[in-house]
């Protein structure tokens, strides 16, 4: 048995949360690899010491004075260390951090010294080995992982050290300097070094208790999912569910490795588990999520049908513009591209223009849409469901403006006005799974 705990900016904002992370990860031996994120915010008023060192980077790159910038970050870090009696001169790491402050200092060194100097007090506080995360995650020039060396240098840091801790976040490029990841990137660390070692569980601890059924600014009070499958979870995430950093499954989905999201604050919760295959089929729909903000050109046309390679010359004007479909709804004689009106909105009017044009039809386009979708591995072959939400919608005076299910019968989107977006997600939620 092996574990990966990481422990996002939430799970490590005060000396408070710090104390709780220790009681999870010595109340359980297997874990032993632990990642961290950067300190977090102790308040909703309080900043992210990552947007304190985006902030810091942007002062010193436009010669703007940032003593007050770097007295915030300072005071952060030397308080938790008082508060809980490191034994971490971390003091020392500050003052050298200081005196490489310049115009030229590279943004992406500059902010990973948030996970740098977080992830040194926890390793501190915990009595754990600490790795420096650009030692084990190594990144081509594009980019891209250079998943054998990785792989190599984290079992060899695993051998040396059975219990460590790895700041998340950043890698390195081959010669050596500091590569960012995008971010909430500190899940990504966990799940590459999770991968590396194949391990029995992937822990990804931060202040909710798991995924949630519906988002709770809509729904007061929504369900927790227990479990859910890779592709559930990412058709959630695709449509607006904020749970994890959106490239964090590949890796564990590679070897199986299960992905268990816990809350610091309640740690006696399982929280929800995302697995390749779930077995649990208590539950028709999993979960509801969805996106403001899409829009429809809506081309009309007689006999359409009969042209061979129409909607593909349709198609192709959006692909000219590097725009990315959502949906195409259609019928005999017309079809929509459903697509995000922040992709077309400076190039709407010239791609109205040009669809006329090449296709000598009728183009509207339909602004302020919202797409909501309903997910549920259970849901294939069981008859009803698109009833219940017909029903559901109709119930609540919701014009329903495309519908589309995917191959899988994993989910069915529902287009809607905008201003029914939130009175959509709340009617199929109480009709679907509570």
């Amino acid at each position: 048995m092996l574990t990966v705990a990481k422990f996002g900016g939430s799970s490590l904002s005060n000396a408070t949360q710090f104390q709780k992370v220790k009681n999870i990860v010595l109340s359980d031996p297997t874990r032993q690899i632990v990642v961290c994120s950067a300190l977090g915010k102790r308040d909703k008023s309080d900043t992210k010491i990552t947007d304190l060192l985006y902030i810091l980077h942007a002062h010193l790159k436009f010669s703007v004075p940032y003593g007050d910038i770097w007295e915030m970050l300072y005071n952060r870090f030397v308080g938790v260390k008082n508060d809980l009696g490191i034994d971490y001169d971390i003091e020392e790491d500050l003052n050298s951090l200081k005196a490489e402050l310049n115009k030229t200092i590279s943004e992406e060194y500059l902010v990973s010294r948030g996970e740098y100097l977080t992830s040194k007090l926890m390793a501190s506080f915990l009595g754990y080995t600490w790795v420096d995360a650009k030692d084990l995650l190594r990144y081509n020039y594009d980019g891209k992982l250079d998943e054998e060396l990785t792989e190599k240098n984290v079992k060899i840091a695993f051998s040396k050290d059975r219990k460590i801790v790895v700041p998340g976040f950043y890698g390195a490029y081959p010669n050596g300097s500091v590569k960012l990841l995008s971010r909430g990137g500190s899940d990504v660390t966990g799940a590459i070094l999770a991968k590396c070692l194949n391990v029995t569980v992937y822990e990804n601890w931060t202040d909710v208790s798991g995924v949630l059924s519906a988002d709770p600014r809509i729904v007061k009070n929504p369900k927790a999912i227990k479990e859910i499958t890779y592709a559930e979870l990412r058709e959630l995430s695709y449509m607006g569910a904020s749970v994890l950093h959106e490239e964090t499954v590949y890796p564990v989905q590679q070897l199986n490795i299960p992905i268990n999201l816990r809350n610091t604050n309640e740690p006696d919760n399982p929280g929800t588990v995302i697995r390749e295959v779930c077995t649990d089929t208590t539950n028709t729909v999993t979960g509801i999520a969805g996106k403001k903000d899409f829009c429809a050109f809506n081309i009309f046309k007689d006999h359409m049908s009969n042209e061979v390679g129409f909607m593909a010359k349709a198609l192709s004007l959006f692909q000219k513009y590097e725009v990315s479909i959502e949906h195409v709804p259609s019928g005999i004689d017309s079809f929509s591209v459903v697509v995000p009106y922040s992709q077309v909105e400076k190039c709407q009017y010239e791609l109205v223009t040009e669809l006329k044009r090449d296709l000598d039809a009728e183009v509207t386009l339909e602004r302020d849409l919202a797409l909501v979708a309903v997910v549920g591995r259970n849901m294939a072959k069981r008859a009803g469901i698109c009833g219940e939400i017909f029903q559901a919608l109709g119930k609540n005076k919701i014009n329903v403006r495309l519908l589309a299910q995917g191959p899988q019968e994993l989910n069915i989107i529902i287009g809607v006005q905008a201003v029914d977006y939130e009175n959509t997600i709340d009617s199929l939620y109480h009709a679907l799974i509570k």
